[in-house]
């Protein structure tokens, strides 16, 4: 599926293109922003091949990879990455991982809600996936909260999951099952 465009109340979901550099390097460049990623802050070099490999991905058929901006739809300014992979290592098993990152100074205003409300939308009512999970470190309490306010069940820890800046980093994995989000879209 390509072009993706999905819109919110406050915000769209829409295709990278070469010209988001600047704005994906603001999150991913960023120290406070990339603190609980799975990855350190990266360079322009590093983000403009991430947007090359993600431009690239869109267009695979079939669409496995949904890398999309975050973007504001009164200026189309760009304040967030977020991310939709479908689980190709167990064909036909129909889930996907989440994960998102915003620019620091949108934070605390819901967009962060908004931009996994979108990708819910896109796995669940689009895609037809039946679960969708993302992980999260264990001291980002701010994205754990997130994802209970979603009906996103905590399901345990991957214990050294990750090895970031030297150490090994633990993740805390929740989920929610293609039935639950449609009992929260129906209430």
């Amino acid at each position: 599926m390509y072009p993706v465009t999905l819109t919110g109340k406050r915000l769209t979901l829409r295709e990278f293109t070469d010209d988001d550099i600047n704005a994906v390097l603001a999150i991913y460049g960023n120290p406070v922003v990339t603190e609980h990623l799975s990855f350190e802050p990266r360079t322009r070099e590093q983000v403009a091949v991430t947007l090359q490999s993600v431009t690239t991905a869109a267009r695979v058929e079939p669409r496995t990879e949904y890398s999309l901006a975050a973007a504001l739809p009164e200026t189309g300014e760009v304040i967030g990455f977020a991310r939709l992979a479908v689980d190709t290592q167990h064909p036909g098993q129909s889930s996907g991982q989440l994960g998102f990152a915003l620019r620091t100074d949108t934070w605390g205003q819901g967009l962060g809600e908004e931009t996994v409300t979108l990708l819910l939308r896109l796995g669940f009512e689009q895609l037809g996936l039946h679960r969708l999970w993302g992980a999260r470190s264990p001291v980002n309490d701010v994205s754990g909260r997130l994802m209970n306010k979603l009906a996103m069940i905590e399901e345990g820890t991957i214990r050294h999951h990750l090895r970031i800046r030297g150490a090994w980093r633990d993740s805390i994995v929740h989920s929610i099952l293609e039935d639950e989000w449609r009992a929260t879209q129906a209430g």
